[in-house]
């Protein structure tokens, strides 16, 4: 059977833009499918075709397999590739495919229902020999009873009540010497929080490690393509992955591998899919402290890292055997090359708690020498509707130490303005100590979170940085275009950032070079040959100016607002009728007095701040009732200076 001329993706964002990148290079045409909410999205305009197929809902749109299927068959696509997430994973599409005379670019529908359910994916493991993780879960709540299985278990053990939540009837046990008492407590707790004492035994992992094994099979055959550790965890999301795992040794490889291609091979597994092992790192890796946990039964998102140690490509492997070729490699053809890592880069706001993030951005660049996964650009808006993903950032080295280097390069060259993102949170993780030495597990993120999702604070350097870019001051050396000759030009602005004003003072000199003011700080900041150079050193900055905002990006991003103080004074005071000082300042003259008819936009005070005069006006039609301050007085932010009634 021959390559296939076309075929459709049925998903958007970086995976369809990942799967068109191999489809190009094997020459195989694309079909897109868009929602109304994707109609300009970067897999769209990649594509050779597109196909629009419903509203911004994925209920409307990517998980309506009906209109896929019409789609492909509309455009002449011989095959369809589910990419990960909507309906990769659900086999009722892939037979609504093979139905439709269609081939489905992953594994059979009898494979994924084998692996739907956990606990039948589990039996089918253990009479597999995958090791599963060991339990009891029976219904025989006698405490002898109970007592021996935790026995046959191996301590320490965790006691759990059937029907809880929240940690209540939950102990964890040592030894069996404290499992009675242990026992009746986690009992009586589970009967009055849940009116059911019933209990269940499981194995306790000390120190839970995430490890994965990506194998490929044909339907008779497979083989994996080693591991990835996925440990790097925020409420089970994955944050960090990277192959080979850390600590890693040839026994416990060849072991968890052994056991990922008998999972595979049990089912008849074709494609593309990953073998999921929880592990005991409490003692290291040994080969009899990993256990199934479930299989993935499509592409990951994760796969780039196992392509960087490999050399393979998984969607070129994915669309060869789908078109009937057998495995492309054997097993001893397989090694692995260096080390690589993968960071998920999110517009999320991390001190919210990881709340998902929407906008436009602005702003995005990308460094070089990394690999950027991504199925946005610049000026592209992160929707509501679909996963706040903006890249995945790839690297790979010959050891964990250049990899792990060159991660924190990338994501310090990473640019991105316009929504927050987890970026400087990705950095302090790319930076922990313990990852640094490979001692992680599953509960390094929330051990340290405090420390890791903190906000990073612009200091005064780069809030002059800032002020440079708003008032435009960012050419090269020179004299700046309207200076005072022989003397200084001096202007201010107004910044926000993280709800907080910066008021600056830039005083520019003939020669091109500025002194900024900020609070109590005073910087001297001077462009030299395109670079930055604050107090006289170098330093490697940028400042990018767009809409209104200025982003500096240096050590980590930083956004401003530009604040027009005036404009928000108006609009505050335009309904409440008082005329508020929107800075501290003085008040060089007062135009109206108490009586005087005025109109919206009239000028009625001007206030000295900041080395600038300042014109208060009203904010709507009036009369004033009540001036509030002389010309001369110095007055406070929020001061009240002018009272205005509504006219009669």
């Amino acid at each position: 059977m021959q390559m296939f001329h076309k075929i459709l993706i049925a998903n958007r964002g970086e995976i369809a833009c990942r799967v068109i990148d191999t489809c190009r290079r094997l020459g195989v045409r694309t079909v897109a499918v868009y929602s109304d909410a994707d109609r300009s999205a970067r897999h769209v305009t990649m594509a050779d075709e597109a196909v629009h197929i419903g509203g911004p809902r994925p209920a409307d749109s990517y998980l309506k397999g009906d209109a896929i299927i019409a789609a492909a068959q509309a455009t002449g696509a011989e095959a369809i590739h589910p990419g990960y997430g909507f309906l990769s994973e659900n086999p009722g599409f892939v037979e609504a495919v093979e139905a439709a005379g269609l081939v489905f670019i992953g594994p059979s529908a009898k494979a994924i229902r084998a692996m739907g359910l956990k606990d039948a994916a589990k039996a089918l493991m253990e009479t597999a020999g995958v090791p599963v993780v060991p339990g009891y879960h029976g219904a025989n709540q006698d405490p002898e009873h109970l007592s021996g299985a935790a026995d046959a278990i191996g301590y320490p053990v965790l006691i759990k009540a059937v029907a809880g939540g929240g940690g209540k009837g939950m102990r964890r046990v040592e030894t069996p010497e404290g499992f009675r008492e242990a026992l009746d407590s986690a009992m009586g707790e589970a009967a009055t929080a849940f009116g059911n004492d019933a209990v269940l035994i499981e194995k306790y992992v000390e120190k839970p490690r995430h490890i994965e094994v990506q194998v490929f099979g044909d339907g008779t055959r497979a083989v994996h393509l080693f591991e990835r550790d996925c440990s790097l965890q925020r409420r089970h999301q994955k944050v960090i992955e990277e192959a080979p795992a850390p600590g890693m040794t040839e026994a416990m490889r060849a072991a968890m591998g052994q056991a990922a291609v008998r999972a595979a091979e049990a089912i008849g597994y074709s494609g593309a899919g990953t073998v999921e092992f929880i592990v005991d790192g409490s003692r290291g890796l040994r080969t009899d402290g990993f256990w199934f946990m479930e299989m993935n039964t499509r592409l990951q998102v994760e796969h780039p890292v196992t392509e960087a140690i490999t050399g393979v490509d998984l969607v070129e492997w994915q669309l060869r055997v789908a078109s009937g070729e057998a495995l492309p490699a054997r097993q001893e053809d397989l090694m692995i090359n260096g080390h690589a890592f993968e960071a998920r880069l999110y517009a999320e706001d991390v001190p919210k708690g990881f709340l998902p993030a929407t906008g436009r951005l602005t702003h995005l660049r990308f460094p070089e020498g990394a690999r950027a996964d991504t199925g946005v650009r610049a000026g592209d808006e992160i929707s509501p509707w679909y996963d706040p993903m903006i890249a995945k950032l790839i690297v790979h080295g010959p050891t964990r130490a250049v990899a792990l280097r060159k991660l924190e390069q990338a994501l310090a060259g990473t640019q991105v303005a316009g929504s927050v993102t987890n970026l400087s949170f990705l950095r302090r993780l790319a930076g922990h100590a313990d990852f640094a030495k490979g001692d992680v597990d599953t509960g390094l993120i929330a051990r340290d979170l405090d420390t890791l999702a903190a906000a990073p604070m612009p200091c005064s350097r780069t809030q002059a940085l800032a002020a440079m870019g708003a008032l435009g001051l960012t050419g090269e050396a020179g004299p700046v275009e309207g200076f005072t000759l022989w003397s200084p030009l001096r202007r201010s602005v107004v910044l926000s950032h993280d709800e907080a004003w910066i008021e600056a003072v830039v005083e520019v000199q003939p020669s091109g070079a500025a002194t900024v003011r900020v609070g109590d700080a005073a910087h001297e900041v001077a462009r030299d040959g395109g670079l930055w150079r604050v107090d006289g050193a170098p330093v490697a900055a940028e400042v990018v100016c767009l809409d209104g905002s200025v982003s500096v990006f240096w050590g980590h991003g930083y956004g401003f607002e530009i604040v027009d103080p005036l404009a928000v004074a108006a609009a505050a005071g335009a309904g409440a009728g008082v005329i508020e000082a929107p800075m501290p300042g003085l008040v060089k003259a007062v135009f109206v007095k108490a009586g005087a008819t005025v109109t919206a936009g009239d000028r009625l005070a001007v206030l000295e701040a900041m080395k600038m005069e300042h014109s208060l006006t009203a904010g709507r039609d009036g009369v004033v009732a009540e001036v509030l301050v002389e010309a001369g007085a110095q007055v406070e932010a929020g001061a009240a200076l002018i009272r205005l009634e509504e006219l009669e």
